[in-house]
């Protein structure tokens, strides 16, 4: 049985609007692939389609298994995590309430999460120190930092990620930049949705450019690096 995720043809639609025309990718177990392209290429309602928000048609097979048609918290169930880009979190709640939330209890032998409440407030300082805090007051660098860090207290094994550095500071790129890196490093996939091509070049192990709902690019960062046309026609503003 093939391991990670994998897109087959996959269409998705608004409504009427047909955004997805056939996309192919996958995602292999404990690898960071980004995907990459203009704001209106369709790397948002791909993911929201793996997710199950979106309506699609194709195939979407996670760890050999056809999720394609099933709803969301049945796919969060099977592993996969989703940080959306509007920084989804509980206002009210302090910062310690929503990880809470996220967190997900394990029970009858199974194994212990990866993840603790100990591991996010190491990586994001920040968040320790705001712990009793509510939510709805954080800057949005903070409020991104807790959205991600929900998200993984759920211990997913793939987590996608929609523009985590949009509207950051220089300083909270890096911190996330390093964040990603330590989900690699315990053998969480990462499938990242990312405008910024530093960030996405420096931490990815391949990448895939989007246009008009289209792949129109796969490969690693040096081949997209040394691919001058692809970069002008489908990424430079």
């Amino acid at each position: 049985m093939s391991s990670g995720l994998r897109l087959e043809n996959l269409h998705a639609f608004y409504g009427k609007g047909h955004v997805l025309h056939g996309v192919t990718l996958d995602v292999k177990p404990g690898e960071i692939v980004s995907l990459l392209g203009r704001n209106g290429s369709g790397r948002s309602t791909a993911v929201k389609a793996i997710m199950g928000l979106v309506d699609g048609q194709g195939s979407i097979k996670w760890n050999g298994e056809e999720i394609q048609g099933r709803k969301a918290y049945e796919i969060a169930h099977l592993g996969i995590g989703y940080v959306p880009e509007n920084r989804d979190i509980f206002p009210a709640l302090t910062v310690h309430q929503n990880l809470q939330l996220g967190e997900k209890r394990r029970g009858n032998g199974k194994s212990e999460p990866r993840w603790s409440f100990d591991d996010m407030y190491r990586m994001f300082p920040r968040l320790k120190e705001r712990q009793h805090t509510e939510a709805g007051v954080l800057s949005g660098g903070e409020q991104q930092m807790l959205t991600l860090c929900r998200t993984l207290m759920g211990d997913p094994d793939l987590i996608m990620i929609d523009e985590p550095t949009e509207g950051l500071a220089p300083k909270i790129v890096e911190l996330v930049a390093e964040y990603l890196k330590e989900l690699k490093h315990r053998g969480v996939s990462v499938l990242l949705v990312e405008q910024k091509l530093a960030i996405a070049l420096e931490i990815s192990e391949r990448c895939y450019v989007m246009g008009h709902g289209r792949i129109v690019f796969e490969g690693a960062p040096a081949d997209l690096m040394a691919n001058a046309p692809i970069r002008k026609e489908w990424l430079e503003v």
